[in-house]
């Protein structure tokens, strides 16, 4: 079992149902600002839940070598996307602050595999 493409295909699920929930529920009970948030939220969780079975299906040679992009991509979606999905249900506007630790893991990961590139 690969656990990284596991992980990739329940994030993939769940950005899929988190797209849909925010276009077609979550239209007339919030505003549109925050229709975008959360549109945003689901398009990172989206691209990256598809960078992580890119990672994943290559990792299948080389597991170790891209254990720590991967890692950063999933927490980097939990931390970001998840952050802004119940900044938007819950309207507690504190949660944005976990937003940029998120993105930051996000840019790392992105870093990482740049370096695991060149070496």
């Amino acid at each position: 079992m690969n656990l990284w493409l596991l992980v990739a295909g329940l994030l993939g699920m769940t950005g899929v149902a988190a797209g849909a929930f925010g276009a077609h529920a979550l239209q007339a009970a919030v505003s549109p600002e925050r229709i975008d948030i959360w549109e945003t939220a689901a398009q990172y969780h989206l691209i990256h839940a598809a960078v992580i079975m890119a990672l994943a299906l290559h990792s299948q040679n080389s597991e170790s070598r891209w254990r720590l992009p991967i890692a950063g991509f999933i927490a980097g979606v939990l931390l970001f996307s998840f952050s802004l999905y119940a900044l938007v249900l819950t309207d507690i506007t504190q949660l944005a602050m976990i937003t940029p630790v998120g993105g930051l893991l996000l840019m790392l990961s992105w870093l990482a595999v740049v370096v695991k590139a060149l070496k």
